[in-house]
């Protein structure tokens, strides 16, 4: 399959991430999966009965897939940080803040990379939106509440993240290192999902504390980074890190040498409210240098809307066609990967 081969379309689709609502996919998604218009699907639990009925549900998404003019397997992606965070039941049990703090928390992070890889690949997902490598900085924040990061002290975040990565890679599933350049000094009530969150830290700081488990899950090989949709005014004062090509194109790509694929964070965060609806979001994103964005709003129309916007786009000339390429063969690349 040639990317010339493809329409406009079916390029903007390789950057799509979709969901719904349910257990059972719309005929509507389908639809777009048979056409080559979706690059993947996130799954929520209430998508998930049991695991059985999950494998189902993807083994026949993916045979859609390969009716499509890519025919390669589509991404299929959950959140199964630990602990707290797990869409399928079953391992890793452990928190990251767990074994953060257990004795030998080295293979504690090499044992629970393993096992997620194992759990998430029994039903088809090829992609776990894991791990956290938020640097927390005081207990009970934002990301600490819920046990999601693995330690206040960054060469321990780095180290710990990297042997979740390098195992659960190892093993046949996909990771994604989040949320770039970091959610640790965010305040209890700091959500993105919510409402627009501005951390005032120091580039320095957001240097040597929170980038730093970053450059050692570049290292390890991980093939996706989420960045967060903070604003980081030292970095660049006027957007979110997700729709800042300083953030994406500067600090990742550039000076940390990033090569894989960017994922947003859900497209439809209150972070992004002073952006416009879905397809100027999904716009911005792309000119970030956002590979794939993430339609997590359970609602196939906001992955249409996406996938309209970035077509227009690419047609119309107002989204740079080599950037969209190098996009579009990123991702293509992941899905022949898996």
């Amino acid at each position: 399959m040639q990317i010339s081969a493809l329409t406009p379309t079916q390029l903007a689709g390789e950057r799509v991430i979709s969901s719904y609502s349910g257990l059972t996919p719309p005929a509507a998604l389908v639809a777009q999966i048979k056409a080559g218009e979706v690059a993947g699907v996130i799954f929520f639990q209430n998508n998930i009965a049991s695991a059985s009925q999950l494998k189902s549900v993807i083994a026949g998404l993916q045979s859609d897939a390969m009716q499509s003019p890519v025919k390669l397997p589509l991404l299929m992606l959950t959140d199964q940080e630990g602990g707290e965070v797990r869409r399928l039941s079953g391992a890793p049990q452990l928190s990251e803040k767990q074994i953060g703090m257990s004795a030998a928390a080295g293979a504690a992070a090499t044992s629970a990379g393993r096992q997620a890889a194992a759990n998430l690949e029994s039903s088809g997902i090829n992609v776990n939106l894991a791990p956290v490598l938020d640097v927390y900085r005081k207990a009970g924040n934002f990301i600490d509440r819920y046990d999601r990061s693995y330690s206040d002290v960054p060469s321990r975040v780095a180290q710990l993240g990297a042997n979740f990565i390098r195992a659960q890679q190892h093993a046949g599933v996909a990771a994604t290192a989040k949320h770039f350049p970091g959610l640790g000094a965010a305040a209890r009530n700091q959500d993105t999902d919510l409402a627009p969150v501005t951390l005032n830290v120091p580039l320095s700081t957001l240097r040597s504390v929170d980038e730093l488990p970053y450059r050692a899950a570049i290292g390890s090989g991980v093939k996706l980074v989420m960045v967060s949709w903070a604003r980081y005014p030292a970095v660049d004062p006027s957007r979110p890190a997700g729709l800042s090509s300083t953030v994406v194109q500067g600090e990742l790509r550039t000076r940390l040498g990033f090569k894989g694929v960017t994922v947003t964070d859900a497209l439809g965060a209150g972070a992004l409210r002073a952006y416009g609806g879905t397809s100027s979001r999904a716009v911005l994103a792309a000119k970030a240098g956002m590979d794939l964005l993430l339609c997590a709003g359970q609602q196939v129309g906001e992955g249409t809307a996406a996938l309209g916007a970035l077509a227009h786009g690419l047609s119309a000339g107002s989204l740079s066609n080599s950037a969209f390429t190098a996009s579009v063969q990123r991702v293509l690349g992941l899905r022949r990967s898996l």
